[in-house]
């Protein structure tokens, strides 16, 4: 199965304020029916990296079989994490960066690995902000999520 997914991530006082993710999953049907799902979840105290990788993760666990993914987000430390080879220069480093310094997020990149595994994914970068329709929709219900505790 072929599924489009797109995600964002938001946090309120970045960091440590309240933050959360959207994600909208796509995939059309043998009788060419589009599907649709999103999904979003708000935490009290983030950083907008965290919600951004969440994004992706909550996506990605939401398959329930393995299937061809793009996965399209505006992050570029998401994507750039995956395209330009930096998690697998953190793995071989132990988890350091090219400084020498911890790679932020390790629970949640081992996480998102583990997500991506039965997957074939491909990673998309998508300018923010900028009138995409989905990664609009994303930035709805991550700033959405992310309201709903700053103002409870």
């Amino acid at each position: 199965m072929k599924v489009t997914i797109y995600t964002d991530g938001a946090a309120r006082g970045n960091p440590d304020g309240p933050g959360g993710y959207g994600a909208v999953l796509q995939y059309v049907d043998t009788k060419g029916v589009l599907h649709e799902k999103e999904l979003s979840k708000g935490f009290p105290k983030t950083t907008n990296n965290r919600m951004e990788l969440m994004g992706a993760i909550a996506a990605l666990e939401a398959l329930n079989r393995p299937c061809e993914v793009d996965l399209w987000s505006d992050s570029q430390y998401l994507v750039n994490a995956f395209e330009k080879g930096w998690l697998a220069s953190w793995q071989k480093k132990n988890w350091r960066k090219s400084d020498g310094g911890p790679v932020l997020n390790v629970d949640l990149w081992q996480r998102l690995l583990r997500a991506a595994e039965p997957h074939t994914v491909r990673w998309h970068w998508v300018r923010g902000h900028d009138g995409h329709p989905e990664n609009e929709r994303c930035d709805a219900l991550a700033t959405k999520a992310a309201d709903a505790l700053r103002d409870s």
